[in-house]
C-alpha cells in the first residue's frame, strides 16, 4: 500500500495520533523480512479499552514459511491503512517478558534504534529489585527494561510503586 517512506512515515503519524489521543503507549522497532527485504514494524502496545479503532478479526491462512494454517488477529483499521498486520494480547508478565525479549532480538538483529510513544520516557533515581526487572539490554547488558508497576527505591527504602506521585517523591537526574 506504500513505498517504504510513505510506510514509515504515515505509520509513525497514525502511532503518534493513537498516543496522543486515544492514550496509546507503544515501543517497537522496524525490521524487514530475510528473503524479500520488506520492511514491516514489530511493537508492544499498551491500548486502553475502548480506544482500538475498528475490530480485531480472526483471519485463517496459509503460511509458506511453516507450511501449515495458521490463524491471525487482524485489526481492520490498520489493514485498510497499512495492509496485513497482526495482534496478539499479552495476557501476563511472562507473555511481556517474552514480547519484549522478541522486539529487542529484532534490534540486535538489525541495529535499529528503538521507536517509541511520548510519556514513556522518565529519569530519577531509584534502585530495583531483581523480580521487576523484564530483562537486561543494551551494550554489555548495562540498561534494565523494567514491569510497568516496578518498585521505586531510595536508598533502600521502598517509597512506592511507580505512579506520578511516586516519581515526585524521587530524586531527579539527567
Amino acid at each position: 500500500l506504500h513505498t517504504e517512506e510513505s510506510f514509515r512515515k504515515k505509520l509513525k503519524n497514525c502511532l503518534s495520533h493513537l498516543s496522543s489521543r486515544k492514550s496509546w503507549r507503544y515501543i517497537g522497532v522496524w525490521e524487514r523480512s530475510p528473503e524479500k527485504e520488506r520492511l514491516h514494524f514489530h511493537g508492544v502496545f499498551y491500548v486502553p479499552d475502548g480506544s482500538m479503532p475498528g475490530e480485531i478479526k480472526e483471519v485463517s491462512g496459509y503460511s509458506f514459511t511453516s507450511r501449515r494454517r495458521q490463524i491471525t488477529h487482524q485489526s481492520e483499521y490498520f489493514k485498510h491503512k497499512f495492509g496485513r498486520n497482526d495482534f496478539s494480547k499479552i495476557e501476563d508478565r511472562e507473555g511481556l517478558n517474552e514480547a519484549v525479549g522478541y522486539i529487542l532480538k529484532y534490534i540486535e538483529k538489525s541495529g535499529e534504534k528503538l521507536v517509541y510513544s511520548r510519556g514513556l520516557s522518565q529519569y530519577f533515581i531509584s534502585d530495583v529489585m531483581e523480580e521487576d526487572i523484564v530483562c537486561k539490554t543494551g551494550q554489555e547488558d548495562k540498561k534494565l527494561l523494567l514491569f510497568d508497576d516496578f518498585r521505586c527505591i531510595d536508598e533502600g527504602e521502598i517509597i512506592g510503586r511507580v505512579s506520578k506521585e511516586t516519581i515526585r517523591k524521587m530524586r531527579r537526574a539527567n
